[in-house]
C-alpha cells in the first residue's frame, strides 16, 4: 500500500471514528477483499470467514478512535483485528469440540444403565431447572438453544429451518446463554 492509500485509509479512519457511515463503507470496500481472503484462509470455512470479518469491522466501527496513526498503518491494524477476531473463533470452536467428545464420551459411559439408576433423580431436577430456566429467556433464543442443544442442529441447519441470517441464530444462541447464566447464578 502507497503512502497516498495508507494517507486516505487514515482519513476513512478518522472520519469513522466520527461515525461517519459512508467512510466506514469506503474502507470496508478498500479493505475486506484482502481481509475476507486471510479469514478464510484461517477458518477454513466461507460461512465462519464471513462472520469473521464482520466481527472485524464492527470492532474497527467502535474502535477506530483507538487507532494511532504512529504506531502501524491502517492495513497492519485492520490485519491484527480480523487475525484475533479469528483466532478467537477457532479457540471458540476448539472449545466446543472438545466438550462434544467429553459428552460423547461421558454418554457412552452411562449408555449401559436403565432408567432406575442412581443418577435419574439428579437429571431430572437437573431438566427442570433448564426447562425453567429456558421459560426465562425470550421464546427467539429459547427456540435457537433448543434447537442447538437438544435437537443438536448446526447454526447453518437452524437458519434454513427458522429463515434467519446464521449470524443473527448465533447472536440469539450467545444472548441466550448468557441469559441462562444469569438465571442460574441469581438462582445459586
Amino acid at each position: 500500500m502507497n503512502e497516498a492509500d495508507e494517507q486516505y485509509n487514515v482519513e476513512l479512519l478518522r472520519r469513522v471514528a466520527q461515525g461517519d457511515n459512508v467512510a466506514f463503507a469506503a474502507l470496508y470496500d478498500r479493505l475486506s477483499p484482502i481481509l475476507y481472503s486471510m479469514a478464510l484462509r484461517m477458518m477454513n470455512d466461507a460461512g465462519e470467514a464471513e462472520d469473521v470479518l464482520q466481527d472485524g469491522f464492527i470492532y474497527i466501527w467502535r474502535r477506530a478512535s483507538a487507532f494511532e496513526p504512529g504506531r502501524s498503518s491502517s492495513f497492519a491494524w485492520a490485519v491484527m483485528i480480523v487475525r484475533n477476531k479469528a483466532i478467537d473463533r477457532l479457540r471458540v470452536r476448539q472449545r466446543g469440540e472438545r466438550l462434544q467428545e467429553r459428552v460423547t464420551s461421558s454418554r457412552e459411559l452411562f449408555s449401559d444403565r436403565d432408567d432406575l439408576s442412581a443418577l435419574e433423580p439428579f437429571l431430572r431436577e437437573r431438566k427442570a431447572q433448564v426447562q425453567s430456566a429456558l421459560s426465562e429467556v425470550s421464546p427467539e433464543q429459547r427456540q435457537a438453544l433448543q434447537l442447538s442443544f437438544f435437537s443438536e442442529l448446526t447454526h447453518e441447519q437452524i437458519a434454513a429451518q427458522l429463515g434467519a441470517p446464521v449470524g443473527t441464530i448465533k447472536a440469539r444462541i450467545r444472548r441466550g446463554l448468557l441469559q441462562l447464566r444469569q438465571v442460574f447464578q441469581r438462582d445459586i
